[in-house]
């Protein structure tokens, strides 16, 4: 488990920033086992971190703590709100899990805050900014 490994070092080095997971719940086909393993490696690790749970639209933003994740059967996804709101909440690095399927308009070119998409599956997508991390 490399990646595992990595992104506690990456977690450990953000300890004084404020710092967010996203979970894409846009589908139940989604690695469950995978996806809690990460979030309670965050949750011991570094649990001031905020989870945020999202597909189309932003469906819940919590402590990671209390993070009890509900996957939906759409499939539909969007990044959009959850990069802004991240943006407006100033949070200094985001980790988003997804499959990297998601809507993201055209002219948002970057970002000014770290991410880094941990992206589970054989199949790695063109990212358009940040830093894929394949987590399977």
């Amino acid at each position: 488990m490399k990646w595992h490994k990595r992104i506690l070092s990456m977690i450990q080095e953000r300890q004084d920033k404020k710092v967010a997971l996203a979970v894409d719940t846009s589908t139940n086909e989604a690695p469950v086992i995978l996806i809690n393993n990460i979030v309670t490696l965050f949750e011991k690790v570094k649990p001031d971190t905020l989870l945020v749970q999202a597909d189309f639209k932003i469906r819940s933003i919590t402590p990671v703590k209390s993070g009890i994740i509900k996957y939906h059967t759409h499939g539909k996804s969007s990044y959009t709100l959850v990069l802004e709101w991240a943006k407006e909440e100033k949070i200094d690095t985001l980790f988003y899990v997804t499959d990297v399927t998601g809507f993201l308009p055209e002219e948002m070119e970057s970002v000014d805050f770290e991410l880094f998409w941990l992206v589970s599956g054989t199949f790695m997508p063109r990212i358009p900014f940040g830093k894929a991390i394949k987590v399977a």
